[in-house]
């Protein structure tokens, strides 16, 4: 797949040599509940590794939920190894190779989980091509402090690194190009419900099983609508600016959402000019010109941070949209609560066009 390559063989980004010297505290989620962490190897005995088939699938999920207390060691962002590998697989210099574990959470290891009278909702996270499940922390911890519990799903071998409990280091096998990028969006369905069963069956006395939504930025949402497509366990689906591998040819009768940034409005982007009429349940296509593909992500806050050219809109207040439209989304269709944001344009957001009718 063209874009896999030149995802990764861009012209490297110098940033300031200073860029890192000081800590970056991620923006501070905005629900009540203080936030737990916990982190699962995940090992399906039955799949063996698509890309490195000398093996069965392995996985590393991270676990936040809003926690009865905030007690605990904050979770690191990221090893330095795995810092080392995302900004060289970026081709990112002028900054220590170490610099991503200056980066602070607001999640606590351990942390005792709060215990509701009724069992909580649940969003999976699957990360862009590339990109580790960290880098959907911001929007992670802001939904596990509103009440959910997140699962964010490491997909091996197709993210910068992942680090398994015994220190071996996966590094991206996908990246380097040549592998369909169908093929990978199949695969990554495959894992999500693997990590359905595991999570529920781990988690049954914490989780709702009827009330689950599956979320992705870049080829992680194409993969949240293959998800839903083999997997009726999924309530509602959401993408944040991805490429659907391939586009939707049958009907998704289910809610999902999409939400796409720079110049990728209608007429410029097919595949989701295609997979539009099949989205015949609830469906939105929201628009955010003014921020970048990478922005949807933790990048949108770090990239400033490091120095990287800046986009049209600052981080924080993409953090802010992002993680109040997917808020609004999944307060809608996993708890009934009327959300009116998701109606029509907004003064508050004047940032965000809504685009095509909604059904």
């Amino acid at each position: 797949m063209t874009l896999i390559a030149g995802l990764v063989a861009a012209t490297a980004l110098v940033a300031p040599a200073s860029a890192s010297s000081r800590e970056l505290v991620l923006p501070a989620p905005t629900g009540g509940h203080p936030i737990g962490w916990t982190q699962l190897h995940l090992v399906d005995e039955d799949r063996a590794d698509p890309w490195v088939p000398t093996g069965p699938r392995e996985l590393m999920v991270s676990v936040w939920y809003p926690a009865a207390a905030a007690r605990g060691d904050r979770v690191p962002y990221a090893t330095a190894e795995e810092s080392r590998l995302l900004l060289n697989l970026y081709g990112i210099t002028g900054v220590p190779s170490d610099a991503l574990t200056k980066v602070r959470t607001h999640a606590r290891a351990g942390a005792p989980p709060l215990r509701p009278r009724d069992r909580l909702p649940l969003v999976v996270l699957s990360p862009g091509l590339a990109f580790p499940r960290w880098t959907l922390t911001t929007l992670a911890e802001d939904l596990a402090s509103r009440g959910y519990v997140v699962v964010g799903v490491d997909h091996t071998y197709e993210g910068a690194a992942v680090t398994f409990p015994d220190g071996r280091v996966a590094e991206c096998v996908v990246c380097v190009g040549g592998t369909s990028g169908a093929l990978i969006t199949a695969s990554r369905a495959s894992d999500i419900s693997f990590v359905l069963d595991r999570v529920l069956a781990k988690y049954r006395g914490l989780i709702d099983p009827h009330r689950i939504a599956v979320a992705g930025h870049s080829l992680g949402g194409a993969a949240a609508a293959r998800t839903m497509l083999a997997d009726s366990r999924v309530n509602a689906g959401l993408n944040l600016d991805g490429s659907f591998q391939p586009a939707l040819a049958q009907d998704l009768s289910r809610p999902f959402l999409m939400v796409s940034a720079e110049d990728r409005s209608p007429g410029r982007r097919p595949d989701w000019d295609q997979t539009w009429p099949h989205l015949t349940g609830w469906r939105r296509w929201l628009h955010v010109p003014d921020t970048g593909h990478s922005s949807l992500s933790d990048v949108s806050v770090i990239g400033e941070w490091l120095g990287l050219p800046a986009e049209q809109l600052p981080g924080t207040r993409v953090v802010e949209i992002m993680r109040t439209y997917v808020a609004a989304f999944v307060d809608l269709h996993l708890r009934g609560h009327p959300q009116p944001l998701l109606d029509s344009p907004s003064p508050q957001f004047p940032e965000v066009h809504f685009v095509g009718p909604a059904r």
